[in-house]
């Protein structure tokens, strides 16, 4: 029966005209242990009401532990924790439609952080894939989240994001994601756990958690160009620039974070390309580690 349907989805996929999407099964280790020193991480993922955390709520709470090794190898991978709150604002219909949570979804559930915290126990690191979204929910939500360090999981997905969800229609840690797909909508194999945990770059020999790894490590530089002129927008944005509304401390202005290597370079494409005449304003500060991602930031 199993060689049938792969026979037919392969014949699917041939045409041209289908793409199928296969469902993962659980999977409960990706190395053998040998003696390796290990730490623990969580694979996180929130559904909220909204996209402010200072109005909006968490909705939904995902978690996936696993034990890794420093040179990037994934070896248990834990029961994931999964919780559902009722909010104390109405679920938007967009965000229904996005998620398949509303309100019935979540009627009567609650979510209490000392649970969070106690589940954390030992990890030593946190994975998202929109940290910097992820994050400011979760410190406020829990504050044993502000002392951890936060990496991001490069890949991006597209199409329905019931089925990228931590809770529920995973397998098992990141092979629960199945198939990004690209800009044409094709599915691709990029963003299989196979590729991010136990795949090798052709390039370099490392696995996709050890470049993680060495990325989430690294101390970083944020340079903000305040006051930039608004016809350069578009410019920033293309360089990978974005924009912070400012509040508290911080000045309004475009943002990026670079390494320390790339800080020269940096400020000479702001005063030659997007100041100009107009008098430059840039601001740099150091991002360590620990409050990537960070409102602290």
């Amino acid at each position: 029966m199993t060689d049938d349907l792969e026979q037919k989805a392969e014949s699917l996929e041939r045409s041209g005209e289908f793409r199928v999407l296969r469902r993962l099964l659980p999977r409960g280790a990706y190395h053998e242990p040998d003696g390796t020193p290990v730490e623990r991480a969580v694979y996180l993922d929130l559904e909220t009401t909204g996209l402010n955390p200072a109005v909006d709520e968490i909705v939904e709470f995902a978690m996936v532990p696993f034990d890794f090794s420093a040179d990037g190898r994934i070896f248990a991978v834990h029961e994931p924790f999964d919780r559902l709150r009722e909010p104390g604002r109405p679920i938007p219909p967009a965000v229904t439609s996005l998620t398949g949570i509303d309100e019935t979804t979540v009627a009567g559930r609650s979510i209490d952080p000392a649970e969070i915290e106690a589940f954390l126990g030992p990890v030593k690191l946190v994975v998202a894939h929109n940290a910097a979204f992820d994050r400011a929910f979760a410190e406020r939500f829990c504050s044993r989240f502000a002392n951890l360090p936060w990496a991001v999981l490069g890949a991006r997905f597209r199409g329905p994001r019931r089925d990228t969800r931590a809770g529920r229609g995973w397998a098992s840690f990141w092979p629960r994601q199945g198939y990004s797909t690209t800009d044409t909508g094709r599915p691709t194999t990029a963003a299989r756990a196979s590729n991010c945990s136990r795949g090798h770059s052709p390039r370099s020999g490392r696995t996709g958690l050890d470049v993680l790894l060495s990325s989430a490590r690294a101390t970083r530089w944020r340079i903000r160009a305040v006051g930039a002129p608004f016809e350069m927008r578009e410019v920033l944005k293309k360089r990978g620039y974005r924009w912070d509304p400012g509040g508290g401390r911080r000045t309004k202005g475009w943002f990026t974070d670079v390494a320390e290597s790339g800080l020269d370079a940096e400020r000479d494409f702001l005063q030659r390309e997007i100041y100009g005449q107009h008098e430059a304003r840039i601001e740099v500060r150091r991002i360590e580690a620990i409050d990537r991602y960070s409102d602290r930031c």
